[in-house]
């Protein structure tokens, strides 16, 4: 097909920027968990637990890239795609899991007035912010390219703004003295973290049960198919994800008897790569009627 799947370049680019981001954010992870411990504000314990979610996409991003690399084997002739898959589908759970506890711990604090250190909070709560923007800063330039990218700024974004709410938390107790506004900031985080593990969860789920991607409707990918010069029809069509960003598709396609099948053939790899995104293709092309041997008829 002539198809280059060689972006090196690329690729190189998107580890670096992921590989900083993963370092910056490991690390501070782990300062926000000792200081939302110190300054007992759960809304930093929560933060620290979203930004647990930015460790966990930008290292399944990293895992990506270099599962991507790997060559298939007699045994997996897929490669390990899946194996991304799995732990995005883990991930999730363990994060729907601290999310729970967030919760829970919020609604106990309602009830009473826990001591907060609101300067800490909002010393901490500051510098997670600080390192939020310069790792979305290292991720925007490709955000529109690679989807590991892309998707990894999306989580870097949304735990920006848990950032936020724990910074204007810590503001609205240094001011009132209301720690009240401590476990609300918790609660509002815990659920963003609670949508980000249900976003894991369903699509994890959605790869391993083979649905059509997100991405492409299935009439308008087989209409699109039908419409090639020589088709007649497509039916047996299957399309599915084997893992982020990469998708496969099975067809067989009704071709008039003296149309050039590979012509055919040629044109809808084209077509399914460029419109769809979708690379891996097996199409079996199949005559509108019994083709048989000139010499039948001789």
């Amino acid at each position: 097909m002539g198809h280059n799947h060689d972006h090196g370049g690329e690729r190189a680019q998107d580890r670096r920027a992921l590989g900083w981001a993963l370092g910056l954010t490991a690390v501070f992870c782990v300062v926000e968990f000792v200081g939302g411990w110190l300054s007992n504000s759960l809304a930093l314990l929560s933060d620290a637990v979203h930004m647990l979610t930015d460790v966990g996409a930008l290292a399944l991003g990293l895992f990506a890239l270099w599962v991507a690399a790997r060559p298939p084997s007699g045994s997996k002739t897929f490669g390990y795609h899946r194996a991304e898959i799995l732990a995005a589908l883990a991930n999730g759970i363990a994060l729907g899991l601290a999310v729970v506890f967030i919760l829970r711990e919020a609604w106990e604090r309602l009830s009473g007035e826990p001591p907060v250190n609101a300067t800490g909070m909002m010393l901490v709560a500051a510098a997670g912010l600080a390192i939020n923007v310069l790792c979305a800063w290292l991720l925007k330039p490709g955000a529109s390219g690679s989807l590991n990218r892309r998707a990894a700024f999306l989580h870097v974004i949304a735990d920006l703004l848990g950032s936020i709410g724990a910074l204007i938390a810590g503001a609205v107790i240094a001011l009132t003295g209301w720690t009240q506004a401590d476990a609300i900031a918790a609660a509002a985080i815990g659920l963003l973290v609670l949508k980000s593990a249900w976003d894991l969860v369903r699509e994890s789920l959605d790869v391993l049960m083979e649905a059509v991607p997100e991405h492409i409707d299935v009439d308008q990918l087989r209409d699109a198919m039908a419409g090639v010069r020589g088709a007649c029809a497509v039916h047996d069509l299957h399309v599915w994800t084997l893992t982020t960003g990469r998708y496969a598709l099975a067809a067989h396609v009704v071709t008039d008897p003296d149309a050039d099948g590979d012509a055919i053939l040629a044109t809808m790899q084209r077509l399914l790569a460029e419109r769809f995104a979708v690379h891996h293709v097996t199409i079996q092309l199949e005559c509108a009627r019994p083709c048989e041997p000139a010499s039948v008829h001789a």
